[in-house]
């Protein structure tokens, strides 16, 4: 499965009513859920994987995740500053990053008053869903 087959259909699981998706095919499966339960899909055995990221633990604080599958961008634009910084203190609701998925930025948005504590992602790269973004400390 191509990465924008997986895009389209994330995008039709997001549009529809559904609350679970399992999709496999030949050693490849998937499965989209509702409510920020993610299960990861298992590549087959010829295509190559990618190193995953260092799991965050609980104890570090609470995070922001990534709302669906996309590419990180921590700035509106290559020539801006980034949305945020360690040690910001921001606004719920405010932007934090962006994500981009089948040529569509979806902003991502603080989920309460609070400080960045770190910023989980490198800009350009590749966000599971659920995936950590950034560690934040309410405020």
């Amino acid at each position: 499965m191509t990465n924008q087959e997986l895009y389209d259909l994330m995008a039709r699981f997001d549009r529809s009513t559904l609350q679970s998706l399992k999709l496999s095919q030949g050693d490849f499966t998937i499965e989209l859920a509702r409510g920020g339960v993610s299960v990861p899909a298992v590549p087959t055995a010829a295509a190559p994987v990618a190193a995953a990221a260092a799991p965050v633990q609980e104890d570090e604080g609470p995070v922001v995740g990534a709302p669906l599958v996309g590419t990180f961008y921590a700035a509106p634009a290559p020539d801006q500053p980034p949305f945020v910084s360690v040690g910001d203190r921001v606004q719920k609701g405010q932007t934090l990053c962006l994500l981009e998925a089948m040529k569509t930025m979806v902003e991502v948005p603080a989920p309460c008053d609070c400080v960045i504590e770190a910023i989980l992602k490198a800009n350009g790269e590749l966000a599971a869903f659920g995936e950590a973004l950034m560690r934040y400390k309410p405020c």
